[in-house]
C-alpha cells in the first residue's frame, strides 16, 4: 500500500531524516511531505516576498499565512500525519497542525516524552497512535503499509 506522510512538528532535531532514512532501508512506499525546516526563511518568507513591515505583528502575520498554503496543502494530500513535540519549545504551530489533522479524520500519529504527557492529553485523545520514539513510528508504518512488524 502507497502513503503520502505529513511530518510536522519542531525542527530542531533530525528525527523526519531518521523517519525517511529507516522508511527508505524497508523499502515502505512512502511519499513524506513536510513544513519548511529552514527556520529563518519559513520566519521571513511574508516579508521576503510581500515587503518590509514596521511591526513584528504584521511580519509574523504575512509568514504565517504563507506558510499555511504549504502546510494546508501537504496535510490535505497525507494520509497519514505525524507531529512530533520536541523538549525544548512549546510548539503551537504543531498543536494547530494535530488539531486540523484530526477534523480532516487524517490518522494522527504523535511523538512525545512522557514529560508531555499532561500538557498534550487532548490531542493524544484523538490520535491514532501515542509513541515516544522514531523507531515506534518506523513499525506502525511498516506495520500499515506492508501487514509486517
Amino acid at each position: 500500500m502507497e502513503i503520502t506522510v505529513y511530518l510536522s512538528g519542531e525542527i530542531h532535531t533530525e528525527w523526519r531524516n531518521e523517519i525517511i532514512n529507516k522508511s527508505n532501508e524497508l523499502n515502505l512506499p512512502i511519499e513524506f511531505l513536510s513544513p519548511n525546516t529552514n527556520h529563518e526563511l519559513s520566519d521571513d518568507v511574508g516579508v521576503e516576498i510581500l515587503g518590509k513591515e514596521d511591526k513584528k505583528f504584521w511580519h509574523d502575520h504575512k509568514s504565517a499565512k504563507i506558510n499555511s498554503i504549504r502546510t494546508k496543502n501537504a496535510i490535505d494530500r497525507s494520509d497519514i500525519v505525524i507531529v512530533r513535540f520536541g523538549e525544548k519549545y512549546k510548539q503551537w504551530n504543531a498543536a494547530f497542525d494535530a488539531g486540523y489533522a484530526s477534523a480532516m479524520s487524517k490518522s494522527l500519529i504523535i511523538i512525545h516524552s512522557d514529560e508531555n504527557q499532561h500538557a498534550l492529553k487532548e490531542i493524544d485523545s484523538v490520535a491514532h497512535a501515542v509513541v515516544k520514539n522514531v523507531d515506534e513510528v518506523i513499525k506502525i508504518l511498516n506495520y500499515t503499509c506492508s501487514s509486517k512488524i
